[in-house]
């Protein structure tokens, strides 16, 4: 299919969506930065703090099926603003007060938001640019990604820069969700939302991602890797802060490890225009994903920089991955939302278990070796999966 050419409409289009997506992550990820402090004020245990991580991570994967229904009811457009405006209400009902109730229940709704909006979003780009969806998609993953950096980077310099706030710190992100609610709203006018019916009959019976061996493969790569997401962001910090680093030193490392994350979002997507094989950017990244775990581990002061340089650039890739996967199966776009949705779904809520597991290995043995035994063995974990979905292709096309 020949690209379409860029306008100044769909550019802005795309704008919109990275804005979108920015929102995606700050509400998790602000708290990994601040995750000592926050246990020690809140008077918790690291595994209740590692329930903040864990609670909005499997709502996004509990509430992930909503997006079909909602999508019957309101447009893209409408669907998305709404979500939005929720996530707006969480980050700002976070500065009310330092309470560890009330970052659990903003944390749900954060989640259950974020979970939804997702499958809407893969849906949309799939519509919207048939023939560039590869690049969205890689917009889309560039904006997480910069969420993501941002809150990592900014949470600490934010908290000393307001004489130790916690509740400016992890409440300032309400100000991001505020401008992608104004550009979504003036990106998307209305006569380009409405996603046309009759493509789901083009291709004849929409096929059930439940019951697609496929899906379920997608559904387990997805939820691998998300979970290593997941659990570095919300635990790298402390991990490192165990081998001797600052809490500002650990916060940088952090910081770096989310903004590798974010140029590969893009470049990798870029490069995968020219070189689309899914499967053998998945297996080498998987790969190296192994290397760069077991570095992490062994390694002490600089090689320490360089085994997170690695594992950024892996999440980096794997992620964008994942969401074009479900893509490349569907055939219109009643099967991307609701393969989307199915894949997101399952993938969301095993990420959720990741950081609670490591929070309770922790507590009892007060060393994160487990830790990354199990990161390692998750990896191996994503290597097994595309190897898997390798065959099944094969198998498929004979």
């Amino acid at each position: 299919m020949n690209n379409k050419p860029w306008t100044a409409s769909t550019i802005f289009v795309a704008v919109s969506i990275f804005f979108v997506a920015l929102n995606t992550r700050p509400a998790v990820t602000a708290i990994g930065p601040l995750f000592n402090v926050l246990m020690d004020a809140l008077q918790v245990s690291n595994t209740q703090m590692s329930l903040l991580t864990s609670i909005p991570v499997f709502c996004m994967g509990l509430f992930a099926p909503l997006a079909v229904p909602l999508q019957k009811r309101l447009s893209p457009k409408s669907s998305i603003l709404l979500l939005l405006i929720i996530i707006v209400i969480a980050n700002g009902l976070r500065f009310i007060t330092e309470s560890y109730l009330l970052l659990v229940v903003t944390s749900f709704a954060a989640g259950f938001a974020i979970g939804v909006i997702g499958p809407i979003i893969n849906a949309y780009i799939k519509e919207k640019f048939p023939s560039r969806f590869t690049t969205v998609v890689g917009v889309y993953s560039f904006g997480i990604g910069t969420g993501a950096m941002l809150s990592a980077g900014l949470t600490v310099p934010i908290y000393n820069a307001f004489d130790k706030s916690l509740t400016i710190a992890i409440g300032s992100w309400t100000v991001l969700a505020i401008a992608a609610v104004v550009i979504w709203q003036l990106a998307i006018p209305k006569e380009q939302v409405e996603m046309p019916n009759a493509s789901a009959t083009v291709h004849g019976t929409v096929r059930n991602p439940w019951k697609n061996g496929r899906a379920w493969i997608i559904l387990l790569f997805l939820g691998l890797q998300t979970s290593l997401f997941f659990a570095m962001m919300s635990w790298l910090p402390a991990m490192l802060q165990d081998k001797g680093f600052s809490l500002m030193l650990a916060s940088s490392v952090l910081t770096f490890m989310a903004l590798v994350q974010m140029a590969g979002n893009i470049s990798i997507t870029l490069l995968m225009e020219k070189w689309p094989n899914r499967i053998a950017w998945a297996l080498g990244l998987g790969i190296l994903g192994v290397i760069g775990f077991a570095l992490l581990w062994v390694g002490t002061g600089f090689m320490l920089w360089i085994a997170v340089f690695i594992i950024g650039v892996v999440l980096s890739g794997l992620f964008p991955i994942a969401l074009l996967l479900p893509l490349d199966e569907a055939t219109n776009t009643e099967e991307a939302n609701s393969w989307s949705s199915m894949v997101l779904s399952g993938g969301f809520m095993m990420s959720a278990l990741l950081p609670l597991v490591v929070g309770y290995f922790y507590d009892k043995t007060a060393s994160h070796n487990i830790t990354y035994a199990i990161y390692i063995i998750l990896m191996l974990g994503v290597i097994g999966s595309v190897l898997v979905l390798k065959k099944s292709k094969r198998h498929a096309t004979k």
